[in-house]
Order: C-alpha cells, then sequence, then structure tokens
C-alpha cells in the first residue's frame, strides 16, 4: 500500500513592483538632483512639445530650463543682495541721457556686460559732483552681476571706517580678504570723506594694500570729484597717492565726465519757488 502524498499548496507569487510612469519617475529624478519642476510644469511642456512636435532634446532642453532658470534668478538675487547698492535698480533706458549729451552711452552700456572685469580692468569716474556717477556706476554694477560676477559696492567713507575700525579689533586680515574677494569693488565717493580719514589716519595705508592685492587679479572702480594731482593732499601722504595711483592706472579705464549738474538742475523749480514766496 503505497503512503499517501501530501499536496503542498501552491506559493503565491511576490507580486513585481509596479512601475511609474515615466512622467512620475522623471519629476522623481528632478527633485533627487535638487532641481524643481512642479508637475503642472511638466505637464504644461508634455502638452506644448505634443502640439509642436518637438523633438526630444527639445522636450529635455526645455524641461531642464524651468530649474536652471529659476536657479540662475535665485543666484541673481544673492548677487544683488551681496552688493549693497545704494540706489534702487535703474536701468540705462531711465537715465536722461539728452541732459549731458557728451556721455558716451555705447561705452558705458559696454561696462555692464562685465567684460572688463573678465580682463580684471579697473575702471576710474572722474567728474565734478551731479553729473550721474554714481547712478551710472550702481546700473554698471548690477550688468556685472546679472553676468555672473561678484560685486561689492562702497562708498570710500564706509571703506575707510571699515578698515580703520579693523585695527582696533585685530580683524584687518580678515576684512582684507573679504573685500579681495570680489570680482568687482566699487568705491564711490572718494575724496568726499576727510573726516572719516582725519579719524583713521593709517586706514589710507589698508586702503593702498587692498588695492594692490587686488592688482592684475580682479577689477576695482573708483569714482570721484577729485583730479589725481589733489589725491596727495587728501590721503596725506604724497608717495602713498603715486603708488596708489600707480596700481589703480595698470590697466585702467579712465572716464572724464563734464557737464551739467543733474542736482543743480533739479534743485532749480524750488529755488524759483522760493523766490517766488512773499518775504515775512
Amino acid at each position: 500500500m503505497r503512503p499517501k502524498q501530501t499536496v503542498q499548496p501552491t506559493p503565491t507569487p511576490t507580486p513585481l513592483p509596479r512601475r511609474s510612469a515615466p512622467r512620475d519617475r522623471l519629476l522623481a529624478h528632478l527633485a533627487e538632483l535638487g532641481l524643481r519642476l512642479l508637475p503642472q510644469q511638466l505637464d504644461e511642456l508634455l502638452a506644448q512639445a505634443e502640439q509642436q512636435a518637438w523633438s526630444h532634446l527639445e522636450l529635455l532642453d526645455q524641461v531642464l530650463a524651468v530649474p536652471a532658470n529659476e536657479r540662475r534668478e535665485r543666484a541673481l538675487a544673492r548677487r544683488l543682495l551681496s552688493a549693497k547698492f545704494r540706489e534702487e535698480a535703474a536701468s540705462f533706458e531711465q537715465f536722461d541721457w539728452q541732459f549731458n549729451p557728451a556721455l558716451d552711452r555705447v561705452q558705458l552700456e559696454a561696462l555692464a556686460t562685465g567684460d572688463f572685469v573678465r580682463r580684471q580692468d579697473n575702471l576710474i569716474f572722474i567728474g565734478q559732483s551731479g553729473l550721474g556717477k554714481s547712478r551710472l556706476i550702481q546700473s554698471i554694477g548690477r550688468g556685472c552681476c546679472v553676468a555672473g560676477h561678484r560685486v561689492r559696492y562702497t562708498t570710500s567713507a564706509e571703506l575707510l571706517r571699515n578698515l580703520g575700525a579693523s585695527l582696533a579689533d585685530g580683524t584687518t586680515p580678515k576684512r582684507l580678504r573679504e573685500y579681495a574677494r570680489f570680482d568687482l569693488l566699487i568705491v564711490d565717493e572718494f575724496g568726499f570723506d576727510k573726516l572719516e580719514r582725519e579719524e583713521f589716519p593709517q586706514a589710507p595705508s589698508l586702503l593702498y594694500k587692498l588695492l594692490d592685492n587686488r592688482t592684475r587679479r580682479a577689477s576695482t572702480a573708483v569714482v570721484t570729484n577729485i583730479d589725481f594731482d589733489a589725491w596727495g593732499s587728501y590721503l596725506g601722504d604724497a608717495p602713498l597717492a603715486m603708488a596708489f595711483l600707480d596700481r589703480l592706472l595698470d590697466g585702467a579705464i579712465l572716464l572724464k565726465f563734464r557737464g551739467r549738474s543733474y542736482r543743480a538742475h533739479r534743485a532749480q523749480p524750488d529755488r524759483t519757488a522760493a523766490s517766488a514766496r512773499p518775504q515775512s
């Protein structure tokens, strides 16, 4: 008599993991790479690709363009914030070029492309007050930020205060390294700050050291209303002024501003109105 055979139950097969749709996998890949793309944005691109018969490369280009553009915009916002510009954004189109037609708009707009920063050239604006030098240099600085350069805007007074204060707290090397790391350092109102220079008599020598560290390594822009022959008196040291000018003018673009004062022109109606009021 044969032994009774026991029938083993057939094992239930383990279900294979369900593969997500290519759309979902693509969103997951982008998220893994840190590239933000909303599902509705992808759906819009897929619909547009179908309607316009995009190639695979065209679709890939459009998909990656969305997070890439957002990343570029965030980086630009950080550079503009770090630059510490004093005035609100103003385009060259908003500048009154007709008031002083001697200004070379083509040259100034070319500077805003940042090519001189890539060449590590210096830039000097010199001319009387009220001609728009500060506004134009900040517009150029913003253009350099758009081009991807790290920019810092400061006045000469602020720079002298920071460098002078660093002598007291022992942070001079740190301050010099901080200013040296920018692709373009803009020093505005050079020559306005006699009080700061007198308060920190050693600051001009630190300013020279800062410029010397940047020469042929990064670009420095100086905006001033005093002629070169007065820099010795301003810095309080003629040999230092000569050395400073030697470093600054090496490979520099020099623009001399002449014309009428915008500020004086804008203030003229106020003076006229004041003179028309009856005297008490």
